[in-house]
């Protein structure tokens, strides 16, 4: 196996009682051969480590991971590395191996307090409101016995997949609500991500992007394109196929827009409409209507990856029409210098 082909590092790991992996958080995660046990770092986590649970019922253990990309995913561990490589940009949405990805990770209770298991939640919960309480009435430290200093415990998610936010900060970013960013997500500097917005695992940006709509997985936007307000890419698991759409460079996914297929560079679909591979779509032929001859009706699939394409709705016959397009969108560079 190559040195590109792996990747390793230290995890701090947190356990139910039952043995089962809620979470892996790695800081620090590197590409190429791992070292051998004696030739090992430290993995510094230090007191954040215990092997005794805590009120919540968990125990936090440090995992060495060594995880090779081409295969698929085998256990937690594996997946949750995977996933923060994507989020660290140590490897780009598609070029990895999730087969198995979902059968691998338990389904978590995310919560102020960190992961929970789902079957005991609620007595869990009582545990640590009642250990936080005691704790601050001894100690006045509410840090002592629980992970966090707050009584109530509010639950974020119940979900596979947590918050990026909460495991990689990627650099040169703006999110507007860190709960729709998965881990798993890859945002290029200068991407911003409005509160609407939504960045699922193995998706992302390659440059400079504007997302305001939803990134299925698997989808990839280009460098200086808009995602805009309510739109949607269809990605493989919404659309149920291998099938990976994107967008191009300098493009336009208009307001409340949705595509299942894809856009080349230099491309705008206008706000409203969506575009599917069984789409009837005229392609808008200036020269052809001067002679006199009919325009010609193409499927959505047959533009898919096409550059300098305008998709619009024509308000006087409704159909949907393709207009050759000349020049791509620019977004504000002040805008985006995050």
């Amino acid at each position: 196996m190559s040195n590109e082909q792996t990747a390793w590092g230290w995890g701090l790991a947190s356990i139910d009682e039952a043995g089962n992996t809620l979470d892996v958080w790695y800081p620090k995660l590197k590409l190429g051969q791992a070292p051998s046990e004696a030739d090992r770092p430290q993995h510094g986590f230090g007191a954040l480590a215990h092997n005794q649970s805590d009120a919540r019922g968990v125990r936090r253990v440090p995992v060495f991971t060594v995880c090779p990309l081409d295969s698929p995913v085998t256990d937690a561990a594996e997946a949750y590395l995977k996933l923060h490589l994507l989020s660290m940009r140590l490897a780009k949405p598609n070029t990895l191996n999730l087969e198995g990805i979902f059968a691998a990770l338990n389904n978590v209770v995310w919560t102020n307090y960190g992961p929970f298991a789902v079957h005991d939640f609620a007595l869990r919960k009582l545990e640590v409101m009642n250990a936080a309480e005691q704790s601050t009435a001894t100690t006045g430290d509410a840090t002592a016995t629980v992970p966090a200093p707050h009584a109530d415990v509010s639950v974020l998610a119940i979900d596979k997949f947590p918050r990026m936010a909460d495991y990689v900060i990627p650099s040169g970013v703006r999110i507007g609500d860190a709960d729709r960013v998965r881990l798993g997500a890859y945002l290029s500097v200068g991407t911003t991500v409005m509160h609407a917005g939504f960045v699922n695992f193995n998706a992302g940006t390659l440059g400079t992007c504007m997302i305001e709509g939803r990134v299925s997985q698997g989808v990839v936007v280009g460098n200086n394109s808009d995602v805009g307000g309510g739109a949607s890419i269809m990605g493989t698991l919404s659309g149920g196929g291998k099938l990976r759409n994107s967008i191009g460079e300098h493009s336009l996914l208009g307001a409340n827009a949705g595509i299942g297929i894809s856009l080349g560079d230099n491309c705008v679909v206008e706000a409203g409409l969506y575009i599917t591979a069984g789409t009837k779509i005229t392609i808008y032929d200036k020269s052809r209507i001067e002679a006199g001859k009919p325009l010609e009706t193409v499927k959505g699939a047959d533009l898919s990856g096409r550059d300098n394409i305008l998709f619009i709705r024509n308000s006087m016959t409704g159909a949907i029409e393709a207009r050759y397009r000349k020049t791509g969108i620019e977004l504000n560079a002040k805008l985006h210098r995050n």
